[in-house]
Parts: C-alpha cells; sequence; structure tokens
C-alpha cells in the first residue's frame, strides 16, 4: 500500500489522515526552499480533510508562477485525496519531472497509475530509465565526455610522450560521448512526446473530431495516451494501432 504524503517547506512530520478506501495520507518534509504562507494554508486545508479547497489552492499558487516539486506533489495527493485519479497522475508527472529520482513521488504515482481501470498507456521501462536524470543532467553527462575526450585528443598532441598512456583515455571518453549523445537524443524524444491524461470517470475515443462520430473506445479516468495531433478542440490519441480523437476538455495535456 502507498503512502500519500504532503510537503511542508519549514520540518519534517508525519501525520495519518481519514482512509479513503484502503488508501492512507500522511505528512512528509521536502528541502525546497522557503514557500509562501499560502502554500502552508493548503497544506493546513489538506490536513483538515478538505482536499477540493486544497487544490483550489494549490491550483492558484501554479498558476501565479510557484512551481516545485512539492507543490505539484501535494496538488496530487490532494486530487487522489477528491477522487480524481486522472489530475492527480497529471500532477504526479509533473511533479516527476522536477525531481524524477524522488521516490515518493514515484511511489504514488505507480499506486495513482493502479487504480486506472480499462485501456492505459503509461510510459515503457525504458521511457522511466530515460527520465531518471532531466534533460539538463543528461546534457551536462554528455557534453562532460565531448570534452574529456577532445582535452584528451589534445594532450596527445602536445605531449606525445603521453599519447599511449591517454589512449585508452580518449577512446572509453568518445566511447561514453556518442552513447550519452543517443541517451540525451532519446531522453529528448522521450520528454517531448506530449502526453493527454484522461480526468473524467467515463470518456470515448471517436473516429473524427466530432460528437457524432463512430466510437472507437471508451476510456477511464487517468488513462495516459500519447497526443498525435490536434484540431480545434480535440486531441487525437493513440493506443497500439488504435487512434481516435478525444474532446479536449476531458483530457489533461501534459507539456
Amino acid at each position: 500500500m502507498a503512502n500519500i504524503q504532503i510537503s511542508n517547506s519549514k520540518f519534517q512530520r508525519l501525520v495519518l489522515l481519514s482512509l479513503l478506501g484502503f488508501f492512507c495520507a500522511s505528512l512528509h518534509t521536502r528541502a525546497a526552499g522557503d514557500f509562501p504562507q499560502s502554500f502552508d494554508a493548503a497544506n493546513r486545508l489538506y490536513e483538515q480533510g478538505k482536499f477540493s479547497d486544497a487544490t483550489s489552492a494549490y491550483e492558484t499558487l501554479i498558476q501565479a508562477g510557484s512551481v516545485s516539486p512539492a507543490l505539484y506533489f501535494n496538488l496530487g495527493n490532494a486530487r487522489f485525496k477528491a477522487a480524481q485519479v486522472g489530475h492527480a497522475i497529471a500532477a504526479y508527472r509533473q511533479a516527476e519531472k522536477l525531481s524524477p529520482r524522488d521516490p515518493d513521488i514515484r511511489a504514488n504515482l505507480q499506486f495513482a497509475r493502479n487504480q486506472v481501470q480499462g485501456p492505459t498507456l503509461p510510459p515503457g521501462r525504458s521511457a522511466r530509465w530515460l527520465a531518471s536524470l532531466t534533460l539538463n543532467e543528461w546534457t551536462a553527462l554528455t557534453t562532460t565526455a565531448v570534452w574529456l575526450c577532445l582535452l584528451t585528443l589534445t594532450l596527445q598532441q602536445l605531449r606525445p610522450a603521453l599519447k599511449s598512456s591517454l589512449k585508452n583515455v580518449a577512446l572509453g571518453g568518445g566511447v561514453a560521448a556518442v552513447a550519452l549523445g543517443i541517451f540525451l537524443t532519446a531522453a529528448w524524444s522521450t520528454a517531448t512526446q506530449p502526453t493527454a491524461v484522461v480526468t473524467t470517470h467515463d470518456a470515448t475515443l471517436r473516429s473524427g473530431p466530432l460528437e457524432e462520430a463512430q466510437a472507437v473506445i471508451p476510456l477511464h479516468d487517468g488513462a495516459e495516451l500519447p497526443v498525435l495531433d490536434t484540431k480545434d478542440n480535440w486531441l487525437l490519441l493513440g493506443i497500439g494501432p488504435r487512434v481516435g480523437w478525444l474532446k479536449r476538455e476531458q483530457a489533461r495535456q501534459l507539456p
């Protein structure tokens, strides 16, 4: 059973909260810098069981430009406790992008995904592995490997006596630079693939961007599908060989 945890910027604490089915919640501190008083007020609403009010408070902070893993994490917790699985998954995924190796975010995201009924297409194992580092981190590693290779080659030219001893270093740096470059490209491709998370309990993919179009497949709250195209207020989503159109208002599109 996963533990829903809520962040507070001042200190670490664990508090038992009311059960939602068999789903538990607790408080947890995250070192995410100083948050405004409104963040603490939103946390108090969560503690009081006013999950819809807490959700609105967290959303207001995000709309005002306050972005952090703790804020999206807490929003996901409030959404889940308000029985809004799709919105919770979307919030957890935003938190994961900012803090990809946070075990609490990953645990709560996976727990929320386990509640989804029907067809869904969450990121696969390779995509999750690539997402374990941010794009900035992949870029930094690739750049470091490239510079190591270049500096080693330069030293070989400037100091011929070191050429034999630096040969393996240069070769290793070159191989690492190529491999990391491939991983960086794959990570960028994965990160820039738009995804939609269904946020209504019952939705239907249709053969065209029209209410009257033939139904293709039913979807449920929390389903994650790649966005293939957009048209007016419709999203073209795909799951395996099947594609269909969904009204934009029935899903949360992730950047």
